[in-house]
């Protein structure tokens, strides 16, 4: 199968590169961009800061009574200065480092699992090469990689280390110190995208039927063109939910979507992707030129450009006509279908809930 544009930017150099980053470190890539953001005023600014540091002065009491100011904020999108501070608080990464002193050296002075360790040694240099902080092996960026995904790996042997975690701590790094940053990672393996990283994928598959169900609520017409040319979800969306969109997004999109994620949970990221597979396919033009399976890829793949801008992506969210409760029906709805997919294959019939031992709830918040 080809692999996916966006995707090359992990394996090879070859692209046009600068000979000076962008304002975000970027010197080549699909995720450099040498379009100015669009400002606003000093004013502006300083004001939103100025509320994003009472808030978090304040965390326990606007999490406890006035979360939904919390998440207002994070839609808005969260200031460049407040936000390494503002996603700690926010996964809740901060009470882990608090109830984990020293936890983070001393897994660093543990030797690991040798296997593992080569494996994440292997991989460190795939992530982001275009980026000031990635670009060599001496670069703070790749030393502090490994450091963070082989502590991962000594502190969650269950886990231990996937490929699909690696930009997911890099993209950390580029904003929080590596402390920090591996607390953050903690709470996003473990709690975001629980069990996302077992072998076997179970929840990913569960979460792709979520998300096709999803589809034929929010966009008829692009749920009935992918199921007549039997474009499955895993497809196309393996990639966009295991790296929590990182390796997919433009980077101020990324940004804002990470301002919510880290606020709301997974249901960000399903509606993330349900706003790029129905902008993608929502003119009949489109959907008739997407003849069959692979055309239909080539599209989902590589969106227009227009589609992954920030207010795009965000404004578009917000539309989506979907409750918490419209998460909560597939959910069951995915649960029960492979309950008995489990049972036709183990030739017996189950009384209970089957799948249950091996999901994760979908978020509350």
């Amino acid at each position: 199968m080809a692999t996916p544009p966006r995707a090359l930017d992990t394996i090879s150099l070859c692209s046009t590169v600068s000979s000076c980053p962008d304002r975000n470190g970027f010197y080549g890539g699909f995720q450099r961009s040498d379009k100015p953001k669009e400002p606003l005023s000093k004013a502006q600014i300083i004001a939103r800061e100025k509320k994003w540091l009472y808030m978090i002065d304040n965390w326990s009491i606007y999490m406890s009574k006035n979360y939904k100011k919390i998440r207002d904020r994070c839609r808005k999108g969260i200031p460049k200065s407040v936000r390494p501070k503002a996603w700690f608080y926010l996964s809740g990464a901060y009470l882990l480092k608090k109830k984990n002193p020293d936890v983070y050296e001393e897994l660093l002075k543990k030797p690991g699992n040798p296997s593992t360790i080569e494996e994440i040694r292997k991989d460190k240099h795939r992530q982001f090469p275009f980026h000031e902080m990635f670009l060599d092996e001496e670069k703070v960026g790749q030393i502090e990689l490994f450091n963070v995904l082989k502590a991962y790996s000594i502190y969650n042997p269950k886990v231990g280390f996937c490929q699909a975690q690696a930009p997911i701590a890099a993209f950390l790094l580029m904003h929080l110190p590596a402390e920090d940053a591996f607390w953050v990672f903690v709470s996003v393996c473990d709690v975001y995208l629980q069990d996302y990283f077992i072998p076997g994928l179970e929840v990913i598959q569960n979460d792709a039927g979520i998300l096709e169900g999803l589809l034929k609520k929010t966009c008829p017409p692009v749920y009935r063109h992918l199921q007549k040319h039997k474009v499955e979800p895993l497809l196309y969306m393996t990639d966009w939910f295991l790296c929590a969109m990182t390796r997919t997004l433009p980077w101020e999109t990324l940004l804002r979507v990470w301002d919510c994620f880290l606020a709301e949970g997974i249901r960000v990221m399903f509606k993330v992707a349900l706003v790029i597979i129905g902008a993608s396919l929502s003119r009949h033009k489109v959907r008739k030129t997407c003849t069959g399976l692979c055309e239909t890829l080539e599209v989902l793949r590589s969106p227009p450009e227009h589609i992954m801008e920030e207010e795009f992506i965000i404004n578009n969210m917000m539309r989506l006509n979907l409750r918490v409760e419209d998460f909560q029906i597939e959910h069951t709805r995915q649960k029960v279908r492979r309950a008995k997919q489990k049972a036709q294959q183990d030739g017996v019939s189950t009384g209970g809930d089957a799948s249950s031992s091996s999901r994760r709830n979908m978020p509350t918040l």
